[in-house]
């Protein structure tokens, strides 16, 4: 984990210069596809991810170095073809999962998250799941075992295939000519992103396009349909936690609901978006059903509370480097403490994007239970071995947060509703 914990550490800043390199493009040529709330909703579920997948929280079913040791059936010599084998085995079982992803209720709650924003840049590229509570990658990585692929070059190669997914979340790149028959490019996967039908559930390979022109999943770009982008069934909201698992409640509620022991069961492997027969009328949801009725969720908050939006994920930042970098002198269980701290921290500051009350709840648990740690301990997590005053200026921002959360509460909510009533 420290090992996974310094890379996250090293591409933090190369992912934070493309989006900015694709921020000022986008000033530049006046086609801006960014939006305040919505970019920092992406950049927070990408640390979500990142701390969920630093505090080991998903169980892996079988690991691959069970099925290395008992499957393989050769022993590659050479060190650049295995690495070339292992990259395309990656992205063959990267379809697969993806495809399962995209066509089973239950697997499509691990991967709505990444689809849930209505625009499409390199922030909703961050939006990465945390509710993943099973890991059933490995299985997919059987001709990898098959053909002697050490798990050690799996270790390597696997955050590498992810990273480079990165750069073609984009609107910005157009058609790429004779690689658009080879690659991935940012034209195939806003075909991926988007909600026109003719679009839905296409192009879901990661970096070889040709698992999706030998599979039937394979759709061009058309001009005469502009991509329409998030999901046909809104989040509304800009808590990437509450995103995460809005499809799972939806899941559990339809489970409970149903008379019928057969669909309480089924359920949740049936093909994305069924439901049991006798509550699909009682209960229905609100899906869209036509590109053009999409109407992008908002807020009506202020330009102040913008910025201290913006200042709080600067703080989240600064929070988690400081993680990564002392992640070892951390340890467990600590980690599961500044991993919560984290969640909590996000949590609330989300709901106060989304002018929710619950925000001062979370807020008060954040700074009071950080503040308990740091007069009990006498230190933030190994903050004062690299500046001596750092805990007490981590309880100075602590209560300064808290108080700014309560006084804009206060002011967006009122504003809110004064609104709300208007439009009534």
């Amino acid at each position: 984990m420290e090992a996974y914990a310094k890379a996250v550490l090293y591409i933090i800043p190369v992912f934070l210069l493309l989006m900015a390199i694709e921020v000022i493009y986008g000033m530049v040529v006046k086609k801006n596809t960014f939006r305040s709330f919505d970019t920092i909703t992406g950049i927070s579920s990408g640390i979500t991810n990142s701390v969920k997948d630093l505090l080991g929280l998903t169980l892996v079913i079988i690991a691959y170095s069970w099925l290395y040791e008992k499957m393989a059936l050769i022993e590659i010599k050479s060190s650049v073809l295995v690495y070339l084998i292992c990259f395309i085995c990656i992205d063959f079982s990267s379809y697969w999962i993806h495809r399962l992803r995209h066509h089973i209720n239950y697997f499509w709650n691990e991967h709505v998250v990444h689809h849930s924003s209505e625009e499409f840049n390199m922030a909703c590229a961050l939006r990465q799941s945390i509710s993943s509570f099973f890991g059933i990658y490995s299985v997919l990585l059987i001709p990898a075992a098959l053909l002697g692929v050490p798990p050690k070059v799996i270790a390597i190669v696997s955050p590498i295939h992810l990273f480079l997914q990165f750069w073609y979340h984009t609107r910005h790149i157009p058609k790429l000519g004779f690689l658009e028959y080879i690659i991935v490019t940012p034209s195939q996967h806003r075909v991926h992103h988007a909600i026109n039908p003719i679009y839905l559930d296409k192009n879901l390979a990661a970096i070889f396009c040709i698992w999706d022109r030998a599979f039937g999943t394979f759709q061009e770009e058309l001009e005469e349909e502009p991509c329409v982008y998030g999901v046909k069934k809104a989040p509304k909201t800009w808590n990437p936690i509450l995103i995460n698992f809005q499809h799972l409640w939806l899941l559990i509620k339809d489970a409970w609901r149903t008379n019928s022991w057969l669909d309480k069961l089924r359920i949740w492997f049936m093909p994305l978006g069924w439901r049991p027969e006798d509550i699909k009328d009682k209960y229905p949801i609100d899906y869209i059903d036509d590109p053009k009725d999409q109407v992008k969720y908002d807020t009506e908050a202020s330009s102040a509370l913008h910025i201290w939006s913006w200042i709080q994920l600067v703080m989240t930042h600064l929070f988690l480097i400081l993680m990564l970098i002392n992640f070892g002198e951390i340890g467990f269980p600590n980690l599961f403490i500044y991993g919560a701290f984290l969640f909590i921290h996000i949590y609330a500051y989300s709901a106060l994007m989304d002018l929710k009350k619950s925000a001062v709840l979370f807020e008060a648990i954040k700074c009071v239970g950080a503040i308990y740690w740091v007069l009990q301990s006498g230190d933030w997590f190994g903050l004062n071995g690299f500046w001596a005053a750092g805990s007490m200026v981590v309880m100075a921002y602590l209560l300064v947060s808290m108080l700014i959360t309560m006084g804009f509460a206060i002011k967006e909510l009122t504003a809110s509703n004064l609104v709300a009533k208007a439009g009534a």
